[in-house]
């Protein structure tokens, strides 16, 4: 069997890595890959987002199935194209993919189906904007509308950081048209989990919640970035939790998707913020979370590969059975390069240090020189899964070896798992 994965991030290498597990004697190509899919896949020089060189190359490869990592390609219609000539794709259409791409569109199906999540209203002016701030008042949340690549998001806790985000996006134009309609939404408190599930439009099986750590810096300081640590599984992602997203969030959304005839396949992420009032919709992403994923698959027991080719072949997940997990525990860091998230410095030269049986380390953005020397070559450089028995030990052993890491400026968050820490500290 012969598949192909689009991406070259920390994601697509676990995605590669899980289905390399899954079947031993499975042929892997990757476009554009990186070094550390590169040990696992063959890579070709194909942007993911280059949707007419992307067929021709799964066309002339005659790959079994197509895995789309990122949301571009997904935007861009990439999984259109290759379900038109006849390749088994895991990925929703560019329609169906809107649920990340719009935010509009995403509020809008929430909206008509019932779907728990925050209240807010769409504005393309500044005026408009501000006087929703003033109506919703501080603490608020200001996104831009479009992809905007993890920056897009801005809580804030004064009015005043309210209106310099608003002009930052609508006046000044610094997220391009991503940035060109805003969302001003209602703060939401509580504590946020991301809830995965793999579909075929109707039916789905859900994975291990996990949490994400999106701030820069220790204690959740800092910017937003596109996440700097996650782990699993989480306390707080009990059993209940998850039927209920399944009941009142998951399957509601999925249901108003074929309806809009925008039938949703492939991985939904729901990220949730657990409040006083249950569960309620932060976003929804069209495909899977970066570095959840780098946490939650050196869990699972299950094949990922059947499930993706039941969705892919069109034959559906009726015969496939709910996922299944190791009793393990799962800590991933995130190491990236000095100037993230704003303006990232690439180049720098890496040195790992020696394997470490318990840990992953997941490439993302690093690139080999002709010498063959590892260098920096995106904001998130690395995502080092470390997994054990126990939770602590997965903690330590992850922030053990981030420390190891070496390269210029190496940002990173040793305290990974922090609110799972105080819990467990709570508790004894």
């Amino acid at each position: 069997m012969r598949a192909l994965i689009l991406g070259g991030g920390g994601r697509e290498h676990a995605l590669a890595w899980k289905l390399k597990r899954d079947d031993p004697t499975l042929e892997l190509l990757a476009a554009p890959g990186n070094p550390g899919i590169g040990e696992l896949a063959r890579c070709v020089a194909v942007s993911a987002t280059d949707v007419g060189r992307v067929v021709e190359l799964a066309a002339a490869e005659r790959v079994d199935l197509v895995v789309v990592g990122p949301e571009a390609p997904l935007a861009a219609g990439v999984a259109d194209a290759l379900r038109a000539r006849g390749i088994p794709t895991f990925g929703p259409s560019a329609a169906a993919a809107g649920i990340e791409t719009s935010k509009r569109f995403a509020k809008e199906v929430m909206v008509a189906a019932g779907v728990p999540t925050a209240r807010a209203s769409h504005h393309t002016d500044v005026e408009s904007a501000r006087h929703a701030v003033a109506e919703l008042g501080a603490p608020v949340v200001i996104k831009a509308t479009g992809l905007a690549a993890g920056k897009g998001v801005v809580v804030c806790e004064t009015v005043a950081e309210a209106h310099a985000a608003i002009d930052r996006m609508l006046r000044d134009g610094a997220l391009g048209e991503a940035g060109s309609e805003v969302l001003v939404e209602e703060f939401m408190h509580g504590e946020e989990l991301s809830l995965f599930a793999v579909t075929d439009g109707e039916h789905f099986l859900t994975m291990l919640p996990v949490q994400d750590h999106k701030r820069l810096f220790a204690g959740d300081a800092g910017p937003n970035t596109g996440g700097m640590g996650a782990y699993a599984p989480v306390a707080i992602g009990t059993a209940s939790i998850v039927r209920e997203a399944a009941t009142r969030i998951i399957a509601p959304m999925l249901g108003a998707l074929r309806e809009r005839g925008c039938p949703f396949s492939g991985l939904l992420y729901a990220g949730l913020m657990l409040t006083d009032e249950g569960a309620k919709v932060v976003e929804f992403n069209c495909r899977f979370g970066d570095p959840e994923t780098q946490a939650i698959l050196p869990l699972m027991r299950s094949s990922l590969l059947d499930a993706f080719m039941a969705v892919a072949s069109g034959n559906g997940l009726g015969a496939i059975r709910p996922f299944e997990w190791e009793p393990s525990f799962a800590v991933t860091t995130v190491l990236a390069a000095r100037g993230y998230p704003e303006s990232p410095v690439t180049g720098d030269t890496i040195a790992l240090p020696e394997p470490d049986d318990r840990v992953i380390a997941f490439h993302a953005g690093t690139a080999r020189k002709p010498d063959g020397s590892l260098v920096t070559a995106g904001g998130r450089v690395l995502a080092v899964t470390a997994v054990a028995a126990s939770f602590d030990e997965a903690q330590r052993a992850s922030a053990d070896y981030a420390a190891g890491v070496e390269f210029q400026g190496k940002q990173y968050r040793a305290d990974v798992g922090w609110r799972e820490s105080a819990r467990r500290a709570r508790a004894t």
